[in-house]
């Protein structure tokens, strides 16, 4: 008998010293007290609008890192009361809860209970698999004890308070806070402290947002063991526990601004790794109104949908707009398409579109730089042009082809290929004889727009749109007046920035700086600022373009009620339409159309589509902004000159009005007597473009 016990005793010896063994091999091969010390949890990145408001985050789990200090006394004793109230007397392990919790298991043949103490629910979230296996019960409990070693309590519970999951995306109670109940943990009241504890056994099945009665329920529960430990009083219980808790969910991700976050993550994520960009903790602040965001988004959408009047296959109409900061050239809203979840197509800075007539400033500032006023006089008139093999050729200016002599064509030979024709024409092939320059531009007649590129040249076109921050490639045609090269929403918008900026261009941008999770600049921009033409060429261009909103085809926009400059713009059989405009604060552009390239309807042009959205979604962008005139350059004079003649008038002028000059360029001769010849038509506030 005393053989077998000795063989028994030896046995179990044995398999202590091997226990022994097996647990010190285990600790060994845990993380040490370094790597431990060294520990990163996994932050979400915070992308926050020019004034600080959350728009998004970036995450693989969705946590704000919170300090012991920023952490309530009730939630820190919530947590204690219903997870481990001896949190602060043991090291890391609790033998009763382990004894107690394996004999649940073994009496029902499966893991049951835990019996874990916060160290080791800590070691099994920050560094562990979620398995329950007896080898991962043991490497829990050796790296509770490393725990307790190498931090004090209060930073354990920080870690396990920054740690912990509590569903719907949180992890830690800090986001918790956010999500559940929109507001900074610090301000969590004891009620509300109680129901996010009591979440921690299974966040799920107690979510107040699945089952709110449940978890008031499990809130219940905690609150009367914190009153039983004496963590609350009975008055604080008393209060706590008739309290109305208001669920208040944080906006999810992607309800704002979509678009513009995808156009960030292009721009960050060849320059940070995924572990930094999604689970680093940064802090972007970006240059977005998260108002103005918000009013772009759903005016776009409103409108688009209101256009059954005008367009008959509106299901599959898309828009975009995109607000600039005038000064800075920071991005204030951008809207890539009607819905993000259905198209990522970022039409905003994606898609290559016609302009139309929304490039003709650009067209009317080369001329202005060579010599032409607002008072010039220009001739609309039909052009008629041929191909000559080497260029176009222009050989009548009649819209009756058999009416041109033959001696006027390229070897006296009428073209037989009709691709070798081009016959711009003006909306509803009406024209008006001698026009000034300004009436040229605010009726959008094509004719003048030709004629001032055949003068000026469009290399020199091309020059200007090239100082202006268009970098799109552009056809060196005549054709380029009436805004056949395609270009890009916000590389337009950013051109007529310029003149918005009295000449002053600045790169559009979207990051205002980037912070690390300690508050550390990592990134700062500066908007770079370069003179690219002069203040007195911008003033006078921007002149023209209120007059275009006065007088012309961007007459809609008066309805905004305050000083405002812009162009419309519709390309062949009207499949695009746009408006581009803007006050001394904001510049902004809208395009309406397909994403392929088919008509809008003959009644769909910029002034009736996209100029109503400019205008709507200004009305809000500006509406706490002053109502200010446009920097006046000293050398800017304005004259009273004859609406017919461009001159200075006469006693006769009947048709007079004051138009604005550079210094020197006035006109100084008087118009003739009784020359007040009205225009042959009256206008039509309207525009199209035919190009090749």
């Amino acid at each position: 008998m005393k053989k077998y016990l000795s063989y028994i005793a030896a046995t179990l010896f044995l398999l202590f010293v091997l226990g022994i063994y097996y647990f010190f091999n285990l600790y060994k091969n845990l993380p040490s007290g370094d790597e431990l010390q060294n520990y990163t949890p996994v932050l979400s990145t915070k992308i926050l609008d020019r004034n600080g408001l959350l728009i998004t985050e970036l995450f693989t789990e969705k946590r704000t890192w919170t300090t012991y200090q920023e952490f309530p006394d009730s939630l820190k004793n919530a947590v204690l009361a219903i997870e481990d109230h001896n949190f602060y007397k043991h090291w890391g392990i609790n033998f009763k809860r382990i004894l107690k919790a394996f004999i649940d298991n073994f009496i029902k043949v499966r893991f049951a209970a835990g019996g874990s103490t916060i160290t080791q629910q800590l070691a099994r979230t920050a560094f562990l698999s979620q398995r329950k296996t007896i080898t991962r019960k043991l490497k829990e409990l050796a790296l509770a004890l490393k725990l307790e070693y190498n931090f004090s309590k209060n930073e354990i519970l920080e870690m396990y308070l920054n740690q912990i999951y509590l569903g719907h995306g949180a992890y830690g109670m800090g986001q918790a806070s956010k999500i559940f109940f929109s507001k900074n943990v610090s301000d969590l009241t004891i009620a509300e402290s109680a129901l996010l504890a009591g979440m921690l056994r299974s966040p799920n099945y107690y979510s107040p947002i699945r089952n709110y009665n449940r978890a008031i329920k499990r809130r219940n529960v905690v609150l009367k063991r914190m009153l039983e430990l004496k963590f609350i009083s009975q008055e604080e219980y008393n209060s706590a526990i008739k309290e109305d808790i208001e669920i208040v969910t944080f906006p999810t991700s992607s309800a704002t601004a979509p678009y513009f976050i995808e156009y960030l993550k292009e721009q960050l994520e060849p320059r940070y790794p995924d572990e930094v960009l999604y689970q680093g903790g940064l802090v972007i602040k970006t240059t977005l109104d998260f108002k103005m965001q918000r009013y772009a988004e759903e005016i776009l959408v409103a409108q688009i949908s209101q256009l059954s009047n005008v367009v008959k296959s509106t299901i599959d109409v898309q828009g975009a707009l995109v607000a600039l900061d005038t000064k800075t050239g920071g991005i204030l809203a951008m809207v890539g398409g009607k819905d993000f979840r259905k198209s990522q197509f970022n039409r905003s800075t994606q898609a290559l579109r016609q302009p139309g007539s929304s490039f003709k400033p650009i067209v009317y500032l080369a001329a202005i730089e060579h010599g032409f006023t607002p008072a010039s006089i220009i001739e609309d008139t039909p052009l008629f042009f041929v191909n000559d093999g080497i260029d176009w050729r222009l050989v009548a200016t009649t819209t009756n082809f058999a009416e041109i002599p033959v001696e006027n064509f390229p070897k006296k030979q009428l073209p037989t290929d009709p691709k070798n024709i081009w016959q711009p024409e003006n909306y509803k092939n009406k024209y008006y004889g001698k026009v000034l320059l300004r009436q040229a531009l605010e009726l959008s007649l094509n004719s003048c727009s030709i004629r001032l590129i055949m003068e000026v040249g469009p290399t020199n076109v091309i020059e200007y749109a090239r100082k202006l921050g268009i970098k799109t490639p552009l056809t060196n045609t005549f054709s380029l007046a009436l805004g056949a090269s395609e270009v890009y929403l916000l590389e337009l918008t950013s051109a007529y920035n310029v003149l918005a900026n009295n000449g002053i261009k600045t790169t559009p941008y979207g990051i205002i700086e980037i912070r690390d999770k300690f508050g550390n600049i990592l990134e700062e921009y500066k908007p770079v600022e370069n003179i690219v033409i002069s203040h007195e060429s911008a003033y006078i261009i921007t002149s023209l373009l209120k007059g275009v909103v006065q007088n012309g085809t961007g007459q809609y926009a008066k309805n905004l009620k305050k000083i405002c400059a812009g162009k419309t713009g519709t390309t062949n059989d009207n499949t695009d339409t746009w408006f581009i405009g803007y006050t001394p604060d904001i510049t902004c552009g809208v395009w309406v159309g397909f994403d392929t390239k088919k008509s809008l309807g003959k009644d769909a042009t910029g002034g009736r589509i996209s100029c109503p959205i400019w205008t709507e979604f200004m009305k809000l962008a500006t509406k706490d902004l002053p109502n200010k005139d446009f920097d006046k350059p000293t050398t800017i004079v304005e004259v009273t000159i004859d609406k017919n003649t461009g001159l200075l008038p006469s006693s006769s002028s009947k048709r007079v009005y004051v138009e604005t000059f550079i210094q020197g360029t006035e006109p100084t001769q008087y118009s003739p007597e009784f020359y007040d010849v009205p225009m042959e038509n009256t206008p039509d506030i309207e525009e199209s473009n035919t190009g090749f």
